[in-house]
């Protein structure tokens, strides 16, 4: 009998890739789904029959302890979160109790019910901020810019002091940005891809964006879960920045993007002041030697094949009449 896997955030994208790759190895997956909603599973179309579901919220203590209870996980992968920068400049009470303290329940109902289970936590490259260092290490300082930074270092670190107080094999993944064709509509790079569709078809005539000189490391989302999956077989947990360790633009991202179906962006995107952060993030790089050198790994889809994948992606669907996501 293969491994059991529990999945917060499953229907998201790193959630719905991780699930793919985990049954492709032979686990049981079993997802997190609050009672109350209506999870959209589209991302899991390929493999929805083998996800079991169980229901419970990351704000509800008693609720993870039932699910792992049912469950009896050797695994679990949290990415349960407000995940959204922006919207955490507007809800940032949710934000530290999903983002944050959330971590804290999930460790708590690890702790409870079998604290030999192995948890791997989504840290995110936005608690480095305004940045001390460039590249980004494990060891580079953390000043985060916003509610959301903020409460991705409070998971960070509350992860760290249960490893550590409590001998839990917890690891996190100090992931940059990443995306794919089954990125949200709110982020900056899906947002791009989806307007750049809409524009060719005839359906949109401009896009707004903020500051479009902000520099990502930008990589691809089914790259990374397999780092996720590589850190919890390590013998003794660790941190890993996970990245490409190149850094590319919104401008740069913009140009491939529009470029790929003829057009000039310059003729379409419009700045908004309002899209601005109240402080900015300008430039995250990382470095990954340690995930390179302990867990084997390294990314495989470049910059410009990702933007080119989302684009297509987008050209399909629109041009298919259809609201949702495409997987690729």
């Amino acid at each position: 009998m293969g491994k059991s896997a529990f999945i917060t955030g499953v229907t998201g994208q790193d959630g719905s890739y991780l699930a793919e790759l985990l049954i492709e190895k032979g686990y049981n997956v079993t997802g997190l789904v609050r009672r109350n909603s209506n999870p959209n599973l589209e991302h899991l179309k390929a493999v929805r029959e083998r996800v079991r579901f169980v229901h419970g919220d990351i704000l509800d203590q008693r609720s993870l302890i039932v699910a792992l209870e049912e469950s009896q996980p050797d695994e679990v992968y949290n990415f349960a979160a407000q995940s959204f920068v922006g919207a955490s400049w507007t809800q940032p009470v949710l934000t530290g109790e999903a983002t944050a303290l959330g971590v804290t329940r999930i460790l708590e109902a690890i702790r409870t019910v079998n604290p030999k289970i192995r948890l791997y936590q989504a840290s995110s490259s936005e608690m480095y901020g305004k940045v001390r260092e460039v590249p980004q290490t494990e060891r580079t300082p953390f000043h985060p810019r916003s509610p959301y930074g903020v409460a991705k270092a409070y998971g960070h670190y509350i992860t760290v002091n249960y490893r550590e107080s409590f001998q839990m094999h917890a690891s996190s993944g100090i992931c940059f940005n990443h995306e794919s064709p089954r990125r949200g509509l709110e982020f900056v790079t899906r947002k791009i891809s989806n307007a750049v569709a809409r524009i060719k078809h005839c359906q949109q005539k401009e896009l707004k964006l903020g500051n479009i000189e902000a520099s990502r490391d930008w990589g691809y989302a089914g790259d990374y879960v397999k780092a996720m999956w590589l850190m919890l077989q390590q013998t003794e947990p660790d941190d890993y920045v996970i990245a490409t360790g190149e850094t590319h633009s919104v401008r740069e991202f913009l140009e491939i993007a529009f470029s790929r179906v003829g057009l000039n962006w310059q003729d379409h995107v419009k700045f908004d002041q309002n899209l601005m952060r109240p402080a900015e993030v300008d430039h995250l790089v990382g470095d990954a030697s340690l995930a390179r050198e302990k867990l084997g790994w390294k990314p495989t889809v470049t910059f410009q094949r990702l933007v080119e994948s989302m684009v297509d992606a987008d050209m399909e669907r629109v041009g298919r009449g259809e609201n949702h996501w495409i997987s690729w």
